[in-house]
């Protein structure tokens, strides 16, 4: 694995969740998720009471997830590309993912897991990025 990958892997670790993109119905989705990196491979946790997990079943689908909120003056962003497939995790695994949210969109939060076999990984750095300010031009 080259060492971008690597690199790509470790700034995964420092963040818990990303968002991960497809296309349904030909039309393009977001849905937050929480991530764990296991033997290479990217798993995640959501919601499947959105249903989201059937249209990303078997589809090549992107995942980022990035530091952008963090206050560091270093600024990362990790994307995954590659196929999805549901997955049914090890008692461990589902115990490495952590508490799962209570509710979704106020429905009792019900997880879904999906593996991403990444054919894909690309990394992006801001160095020396200036504070987060919300300034709005009038």
């Amino acid at each position: 694995m080259p060492t971008d990958n690597h690199r790509a892997i470790e700034l995964l670790s420092r963040t818990p969740y990303g968002r991960v993109s497809a296309s349904r119905r030909a039309l393009p989705f977001t849905t937050v998720a929480r991530h764990l990196v296991l033997d290479g491979r990217l798993v995640l946790r959501l919601h499947q009471g959105h249903d989201y997990h059937q249209a990303l079943d078997g589809s090549v689908v992107s995942y980022e997830a990035d530091n952008v909120n963090s206050g560091e003056n270093d600024t990362w962003s990790v994307q995954f590309t590659g196929t999805a497939r549901v997955v049914d995790p090890t008692p461990v695994e589902r115990e490495l993912f952590g508490r799962p949210p209570l509710l979704a969109d106020g429905a009792p939060f019900a997880p879904v897991f999906l593996r991403i076999e990444p054919e894909f990984v690309t990394l992006h750095c801001l160095s020396d990025v200036p504070a987060l300010r919300y300034v709005h031009s009038v």
